[in-house]
């Protein structure tokens, strides 16, 4: 950097500090360096042509100097340190309520790692802020422009590829207010916090406070609170050159700071070019960090040798989303309270200067909109004074206590901490207030602070423990102004949320309100209300939990509720709202991208797509989409080489499967061939699955549902049964559940009697050795229930016989494993076995001592007589009796025939009797061999 011409304003300030570093410091190089640096790095912005405002974000004192300033300069440019493609945004503001948040969103990544989607930007904006006190100028003051100048949206990745990396799957879950700007990169306004962790505990030591905010609010807030332009402009710049001088940071933070200065200067430098306009009557605010710049392309007639790099190709969608404090303190590492208070103390400032702040006109909340042009007339520029080397030399102002301010705080917190069950009393609220008192003194202060009242509330009511909710300090934070919650008006939402909005309005419910509404839907009497309905389920697959909660009905295939009640949040959730607006224009283009997306996802599973086409069919009755993803199952189907999913793929299938027979003629294409996929498929992997340990009992149960369910499906459409039966004939299971699972399959396909597979049971009872083991046999059983469903009977029976027959040693440990699976995976098998033992078990009490089991009723003897009848055919003698409807049949089919007189039942094989030849031909062919 060149050295400052001689007679500047700060030249006795140079030379002041030039003596210090002599003085205090062994040799006058290291610390002169710095301390000469920071004036030239002063003197330097206050000599550029166009005007260098610094801010610190949601800094009252920077928003009391800026709406000052304005009324006195009344620049015709205003340059601001906010994202470049943001700028279209900020005339809605208007609509909003503060706080806010600007915000850009990318949902498909070009040019990004993939895992890094989505991207998003936010730029949060509150009334006690020197850039909205610029914007609302600049939107509402005739012949203003307003130039946003910092990087786009896309530059902050490009340029900070760290900060779009998802937090790690551990941290731990941030509260609902402080969350309204999920994982985005916050755009920073006047970041003025050191980055050297020394050097801020320095600070905070020496100044007594424990946080940087406090300390700030002490040492910066106030005693700029009440100052002249020239004052707090050359303050801020000594301070933001302080922290770069003293405590640089990051090498890579640091390049990207100097890049995003040098971004900024050639923005402005190509805007004065074009236009022409004067450097005297524009105003560059920024951070007081990027104000006290070293760049080679500072100021008007900096270098222009920086290039700026093309954005990438992914598509960025902008849009407005609410804000609070909490989440603003949050995402940039302020005290809890911090933004709040400072919302106090802009109040205050008003209050107390009279000073008329700018605001968007027709701004919700706000009370009446400021007239700019008419205060102040523009005043002619003027050499820069030195008014650092009185400011750094004038002791602090002491404020006098504010003893009716202090008390009213300690009143309304001693009656808050009671209404939250807090044991509070006046006692209480004196001891409060002279706690606050002596802190302030402990710490040399001579008026409490908020700080100062919140330690002294937290030691003096907070005993021992919380009786509810809230604790102590948060019960200040409410004093102090509460948490804010922003909220965007409906002429700012994007064209998404307010088709919700238009759509919803029957429900005449108070969408935009936070809080949780109650909606009751009677599509009977009003049958409107059927397609808010419809918005409600699609809502709920989309929006976070809690957004829209059913209460009442549901929707399944082939179910329609009468009646519907909901639970609706949202205002709550309206960020989220916002959000699937940059993702289409309707919900059902949103809902059919997502669905979509996760079917034709790497990792998708057969039952992921299947999931994907059941929600296409329920909420957006699309055969289409639906014939689409089917097809898709299909191919996932093929190429899956393991059975994880296969109870989700049968529970799914089935319920497709019965939609379709009961709501369409034909069976849908992809359906049919997923049938036949899957019967092949299922066939080709039992019998790796049945010894497989990676396979759970469940897991082969649902394999076998899908064969035996689908296998009538399968065989109509070509398949061949001999699959089945060679799957079966390879399968050899060792573990007992598994062997109880395939008799139960053996017995279904008639490969195992009934007869048979009660005596292997009795066997295994009756065997010393297997008996520890029968509660796994058992376990195989109850899970055949899902492929084999009418051998509950044989289940209960194998059951009660395990009650009555195993030792105590071995059923006591055995019976919550029992339940625990009933519970977690035969939660649709328990009714089954419920309702079959009530069949078989007595009703009464009372005759449960004469019961006998039917599984140990005495048989008939042999030699008992035949039944009536026993023995002989069964005729159809109603047929022979009326042969009139097979006349008509007949007829309708062109057969011709006559009826033959009944004959006494010939014995024998009356069938080979008068057809020889295939007797001879098996004769003949025998006789070769």
């Amino acid at each position: 950097m060149s050295t400052p011409d001689e007679g500047t304003p700060f030249e006795a300030l140079r030379g002041q500090l030039q003596q210090a570093a002599t003085e205090f410091a062994d040799g006058p190089d290291a610390l002169q360096g710095i301390l000469l640096g920071i004036v030239d790095d002063v003197d330097r912005a206050v000599r550029e042509p166009l005007e260098i405002f610094p801010v610190c974000h949601h800094s009252p004192a920077s928003a009391l100097a800026m709406a000052r300033r304005l009324r006195e300069k009344q620049p015709k440019v205003v340059y601001l340190e906010l994202c470049e493609d943001m700028a279209p945004l900020l005339s809605e503001l208007r609509n909003c309520r503060l706080p806010v948040a600007v915000q850009a969103f990318a949902s498909e990544v070009r040019g990004f790692p993939a895992e890094w989607a989505p991207l998003s930007v936010v730029a949060p904006i509150t009334e006690a802020s020197a850039e909205y006190q610029a914007i609302a100028y600049a939107l509402d003051t005739p012949g203003v422009e307003l130039v946003l100048v910092d990087r786009s949206s896309d530059h902050v990745f490009q340029w900070q590829a760290g900060a779009a990396e998802p937090s790690g799957p551990d941290a731990p879950p941030a509260e609902e207010e402080a969350a309204l700007h999920g994982d985005a990169v916050g755009v920073e306004i006047g970041d003025l916090r050191p980055r050297f962790a020394e050097l801020e505990e320095h600070l905070l030591h020496h100044g007594r406070v424990r946080h940087w905010s406090e300390w700030w609010h002490q040492y910066v807030e106030l005693p700029l609170g009440d100052s002249d332009h020239d004052t707090y402009r050359q303050v801020m710049l000594l301070i933001g050159s302080l922290f770069r001088r003293l405590a640089p940071g990051d090498t890579d933070r640091v390049r990207v700071d100097e890049d995003r200065e040098r971004y900024m200067w050639t923005r402005m430098r190509e805007h004065l070019s074009a236009t022409g306009t004067d450097p005297e009557d524009c105003l560059y605010v920024c951070g007081a960090f990027h104000a006290s710049s070293r760049v080679e392309e500072f100021g008007v007639h900096g270098s222009d040798t920086f290039e700026i790099s093309p954005p990438g190709g992914s598509t960025w969608q902008h849009g407005l989303i609410p804000s609070s404090h909490a989440s603003i303190e949050a995402q940039f590492g302020l005290a809890a309270g911090s933004v709040s208070i400072a919302a106090t103390q802009w109040a205050k400032n008003l209050r107390r200067t009279r000073v008329q702040p700018y605001r968007l006109a027709g701004q919700t909340g706000a009370k009446k909109a400021a007239k700019p042009g008419r205060s102040a007339v523009p005043v002619a520029p003027e050499a820069p004074a030195d008014k650092l080397s009185g400011f750094l030399q004038s002791p602090p102002a002491l404020d006098r206590l504010d003893e009716a301010e202090l008390l009213g705080w300690s009143v309304e917190i001693v009656r808050s901490a009671r209404r939250n069950g807090y044991l509070a009393s006046t006692a209480d609220a004196i001891a409060v207030f002279e706690t606050s008192i002596l802190l302030a003194g402990m710490r040399d202060r001579a008026r409490p602070t908020p700080y100062d009242f919140q330690d002294a509330a937290v030691t003096c009511i907070e005993k021992e423990t919380v009786p509810g909710r809230r604790d102590v300090r948060r019960l200040v934070e409410i004093l102090m102004g509460g948490d804010r919650i922003g909220q965007v008006g409906y002429d700012a939402l994007p064209p998404l949320a307010r088709d919700v909005h238009d759509r919803l309005a029957p429900l005449n419910l108070k969408l935009q309100q936070r809080g949780v509404q109650r909606a009751l839907l009677d599509m009977t009497s009003q049958p409107e209300l059927r397609q808010c309905s419809d918005v409600l389920w699609m809502l709920r697959h989309l929006m976070p939990h809690g957004a829209a909660r059913p209460i009442m009905g549901e929707r399944e295939l082939g179910k329609q509720s009468v009646q519907e009640s909901w639970d609706l949040a949202l205002g709550t959730h309206q960020r989220a709202l916002i959000e699937l607006g940059y993702e289409g224009v309707s919900i059902e283009q949103v809902l059919e991208q997502r669905l979509r997306r996760a079917a034709y996802a790497p990792n998708a599973t057969t039952a992921d797509v299947l999931a994907a086409v059941e929600d296409a069919v329920l909420h957006l009755r699309s055969g289409r989409l639906a014939d689409e993803l089917g097809t898709r199952a299909l191919e996932v189907l093929a190429t899956e080489r393991s059975v994880d999913g296969a109870p989700e793929v049968l529970r799914r299938v089935r319920r497709l499967l019965a939609y379709y027979r009961i709501t369409r003629p034909v069976l849908p294409s992809w359906i049919e061939s997923f049938a036949k996929t899957g019967y092949a498929h299922y066939c080709t992997l039992l019998p790796t699955a049945f010894t497989d340990e990676d396979a759970t009992v469940r897991q082969v149960a649902a394999m076998l549902g899908f064969l035996f369910s689908m296998e009538s499906l399968a065989l109509s459409l070509g398949c061949d049964r001999a699959q089945l039966d060679l799957a079966f004939a390879q399968s050899h299971p060792e573990e007992p559940s598994r062997t109880a699972l395939l008799w139960a399959a053996r017995v279904h396909l008639g490969q195992l009697s009934r007869a048979e597979l009660r005596e292997r049971c009795d066997a295994l009872l009756d065997n010393p050795l297997v008996v520890p083991a029968y509660p796994r046999y058992l376990s195989g059983f109850l899970h055949a229930l899902e492929p084999v469903p009418h051998l509950a009977d044989f289940v209960v029976e194998a059951v009660s016989k395990a009650f009555a027959r195993l030792p105590d040693p071995v059923l006591l440990p055995w019976l919550p494993t029992l339940i625990t699976t009933l519970r977690s995976e035969g939660a649709d098998l328990t009714p089954l076995l419920i309702r079959e033992a009530g069949r078989v078990f007595p009703g009464r009490l009372a005759a449960l001592d004469a019961w006998v089991p039917p599984w140990e009723a005495v048989p008939e003897a042999p030699g008992a007589p035949a039944a009536p009848g026993a023995g002989t055919a069964r005729r159809a003698v109603l047929l022979a009796a009326h042969p009139q409807t097979c006349d008509s049949l007949a007829e309708l089919l062109g057969c011709e025939g006559t009826w033959e007189e009944e004959t006494p039942e010939p014995s024998g094989a009356v069938l080979a009797g008068r057809h020889p030849e295939t007797a001879a031909a098996l004769e003949a062919l025998l006789a070769g061999v």
